[in-house]
């Protein structure tokens, strides 16, 4: 269906979250001429979308069991560089994507049996990995351990950096025209006859032909939704932290896996370390446990940070569906549609869920890619609830 902006400018869309995924769908709803307004409990872009790293990892982090995901991660990440380009030029603002690629270092001999196994894998499905001999990657990367044994080779799997990502998105949704409310926390979602009629935000209700629920950890928790039709989403708690490196003479430049670690490099010198996986709710508090863990697995992988500066330590909540898969299609009321349960993958899974949750509004079409993580696959379970 191919329509000009102005057949869907009485397409009154009302969003719920202004992380990546729901101001990346404002955007591209806008820009066809729908009538957005994104609801946000906080500041935009202050949930998962700042805790993240911005790892834009398909292939690397492809675990058995996880193979299902492999044709959406991997179509996300083709959409990446156009994605970055065209939201840097509408924006006018950098989101700095980096395309160094990631290591996956195995520090001892048993680190090398398991990535090696894992490699196989990913051998298997079509994924373009290769090993890399310790020499390889200490000319690659001369400040990691120098014990290291090797490492597994990513050359298509890259970073941006998320917190610019935010806000190019907002600048660029409110450009094409959403409006953004801050600080504005929903509190129901208001329905009529098996369709959702609007939300009340604010004391206030407001109309709406289509309501978008991205809200990420905090899905499940609105109002106004009866049992059957709330996402099936939970926080997982990730502790993070940076330190801050010379930006002239970084220690690291590619992004780096080791084990219970991850190393994410910026260009401003911050190093992002993460992050611990808790099933602790909504749970803000940074525990000594969790900061040393991380520390000590960077140090074994990149002894030089011992003299840096901790610049920042955050908590950030994952939103892990009950598959760890993301939630995204129509639900079981009229007019309701999910874009949440992202998981890990959120700020890749950024482009292709905003066209998909766009072309399914508006077009009223289901991406052949996206079409497994329907919510209607939870559908009897939650009913059991």
């Amino acid at each position: 269906m191919n329509a000009s902006a102005s057949s869907f400018s009485s397409v009154r869309v009302a969003i719920i979250g202004a992380g990546v995924i729901g101001l990346s769908i404002a955007w591209r709803l806008a820009q066809r001429g729908a009538a957005v307004t994104v609801f946000e409990r906080d500041a935009a872009g202050q949930g998962a979308s700042r805790a993240a790293a911005g790892m834009l990892a398909a292939c690397a982090e492809l675990e058995p069991g996880e193979e299902g995901l492999l044709p959406l991660n991997r179509a996300a990440q083709a959409l990446w560089p156009g994605f970055a380009e065209e939201l840097e030029r509408a924006s006018g603002e950098s989101v700095d994507l980096r395309t160094e690629g990631t290591l996956v270092v195995a520090l001892t001999a048993d680190d090398q049996a398991r990535l090696r196994h894992q490699l196989e894998h990913q051998h298997a499905l079509g994924l373009p990995l290769e090993w890399l001999s310790a020499a390889q990657v200490k000319r690659r990367e001369p400040y990691l351990n120098p014990n290291l044994v090797g490492a597994v080779w990513s050359p298509e799997d890259h970073q941006v950096d998320n917190r610019r990502l935010s806000v190019a998105l907002r600048i660029v949704a409110e450009q094409a025209g959403a409006d953004i409310c801050e600080h504005r926390p929903v509190e129901r979602i208001v329905s009529e006859g098996g369709r959702v009629t609007g939300l009340v935000a604010g004391g206030q209700a407001h109309a709406a032909d289509v309501v978008v629920l991205a809200a990420g950890a905090w899905s499940r928790s609105l109002e106004g939704l009866p049992l059957a039709a709330r996402p099936p989403v939970r926080p997982i708690k990730g502790q993070m932290l940076a330190l801050g490196m010379d930006p002239a003479r970084p220690l690291l430049n590619h992004v780096v896996w080791a084990p219970g670690i991850y190393l994410v490099p910026r260009r401003d010198g911050r190093l992002i370390i993460g992050a611990t996986t808790e099933e602790k709710g909504f749970d803000t508090r940074l525990t000594a446990g969790g900061q040393l863990a991380l520390l000590q697995a960077a140090w074994r992988a990149l002894p030089g940070i011992e003299e840096l500066p901790i610049v920042e330590a955050w908590v950030g909540f994952r939103p892990g569906s009950r598959d760890d898969a993301p939630i995204l299609g129509r639900g079981p009321l009229d007019g309701l549609v999910y874009a949440t349960g992202h998981h890990r993958n959120g700020i890749l899974l950024t482009p292709i869920t905003a066209a998909a949750i766009t072309r399914l509004i508006l077009d009223g079409v289901t991406d052949p890619v996206v079409a497994p993580f329907r919510p209607e696959r939870f559908a009897p379970a939650v009913a059991a609830e």
